[in-house]
């Protein structure tokens, strides 16, 4: 199975396309290209449903990907930001002296909703493995 998964926000949002061989493309996007990116890579990367976190921003992005292809669902998205912010840091360690300082009061330097939106993904695919193996 393959997922596209959306972190919603007001201005911009992060997409990424999740399946069985890991994150295969993920980008940060501003809600006016929202629907043309998120119907682009359904058909680019054979995706079969798309997630949308449940936070900030989700009723507009779930009113914009009305009329898709494939199914679109509602997830919940609590606890995503330090999850994602954990990942964005393991993917790009802070340099100089910056690596002094603990995580924890360190904000990445870009915006990474994109990350949010992989830690949406691969926790449906790991809830639906789960379920699949009972």
């Amino acid at each position: 199975m393959r997922v596209l998964a959306v972190d919603p926000g007001r201005e911009k949002c992060g997409v990424a396309v999740c399946g069985p061989e890991g994150v295969v493309a993920r980008q940060v996007v501003p809600l006016p290209e929202l629907d043309r990116l998120v119907r682009r890579w359904i058909g680019d990367h054979g995706v079969d449903v798309v997630l949308v976190g449940d936070q900030t921003g989700a009723k507009q992005v779930l009113t914009r990907l009305s009329g898709l292809p494939v199914p679109v669902t509602s997830v919940t998205e609590r606890g995503t930001t330090l999850l994602a912010r954990r990942r964005y840091f393991h993917d790009h360690p802070p340099r100089g002296w910056r690596r002094l300082l603990p995580l924890g009061f360190q904000v990445p330097p870009d915006p990474y909703d994109d990350y949010a939106a992989v830690v949406i993904a691969e926790t449906y695919l790991a809830q639906k493995s789960a379920a699949g193996s009972r």
